[in-house]
């Protein structure tokens, strides 16, 4: 399984991205989108706080702490990627504006056309090596045929088979976690993920990014203003990351390759791995503190 991983492991990255953006799309419809005209002032603050507050959070982190090689493009890719596949959900659970999630997410999604090459060349070019030029029209190009494409099907899906859409998504997402498990376990089968070599140093950094991530999302909502079931859409929206989109990139920008032990990548790799492990658990601590918050404003009205 290792070898074979190694050997495919861009394909086993656009495998897992493709389905659960088929599956986000089959959950989609124009209407959604039209919810920006409904929550104006939600939409522009969760979007702006996901394209400025979070890299600027990256900045900081990698800044102050003095993060560098792979930490520091892991933790900065983690970033410049929208909302994930999940946090629509995830709002639902949490009692948040469902609506308000969905529009920013879809809006973020298309955005990261540009916005993701752009935010990796800022915040990591000085940690990569002299020769390395970042690829922006590659990575564009692979968002384009990877992310989008396929929620542009996964919302045809939705219009011409309306019946068949929800078990549609259910397995295209089912088939999503499945490459994602491909990549777990090709990838230590072949020595690529090793908690040894990462280190526990860099597991609580990502720990800590998570949480101070989603501090400053509450913080920032909070300031504005926002609703709590605004602000819960929000903070869903900054914690939930597409990490679906995240190995892909890896895959594309440090490709694994047979007999080379590549730290840079595989700390990468890891990186988003435990993130996207991270996030659900915050997550769902932040559901169990929504919904008792929900009870009590219930029991107060």
């Amino acid at each position: 399984m290792g070898t074979l991983y190694i050997e495919h492991e861009y394909w086993f990255a656009v495998f897992q991205l493709v389905l659960a953006m088929l599956g986000m799309g089959a959950t989609l419809s124009p209407k959604d989108f039209r919810e920006v005209l409904l929550e104006p002032k939600a939409v522009s603050s969760g979007s702006l706080i996901q394209l400025l507050v979070v890299p600027l959070v990256a900045y900081a982190f990698i800044s102050v702490l003095g993060i560098v090689g792979g930490l520091a493009i892991g933790i900065a890719l983690i970033a410049a990627i929208p909302g994930g596949t999940t946090s629509n959900i995830f709002t639902h659970f949490a009692r948040g504006n469902v609506a308000l999630s969905i529009t920013i997410t879809a809006l973020t999604t298309i955005v990261c056309l540009v916005s993701t090459p752009l935010i990796l060349e800022m915040l990591v070019a000085q940690y990569l090596p002299g020769d390395f030029v970042m690829p922006r029209v590659q990575i564009m190009k692979e968002i384009a045929l990877t992310l989008l494409l396929p929620l542009a099907l996964g919302m045809a899906f939705l219009r011409l088979l309306p019946q068949s859409a929800e078990a549609f998504s259910k397995w295209c997402v089912r088939g999503s976690l499945l490459g994602i498990v491909m990549i777990v376990v090709g990838s230590s089968s072949s020595g690529r993920l090793n908690i040894e070599a990462f280190g526990t140093i860099n597991m609580l950094l990502i720990t800590l990014l998570i949480l101070v991530l989603a501090l400053v999302s509450w913080l920032v909502c909070r300031g504005l203003g926002l609703s709590a079931t605004n602000a819960a859409a929000i903070d869903m929206e900054v914690v939930v990351r597409n990490v679906n989109l995240g190995l892909m990139l890896k895959a594309s920008l440090f490709p694994a390759v047979i007999g080379q032990v590549d730290q840079v990548g595989d700390t990468v790799l890891f990186s988003l791995l435990l993130y996207g492990g991270l996030q659900m658990l915050i997550a769902l601590g932040f559901i169990t503190w929504r919904r008792r918050q929900y009870r009590r404003e219930l029991a107060c009205a």
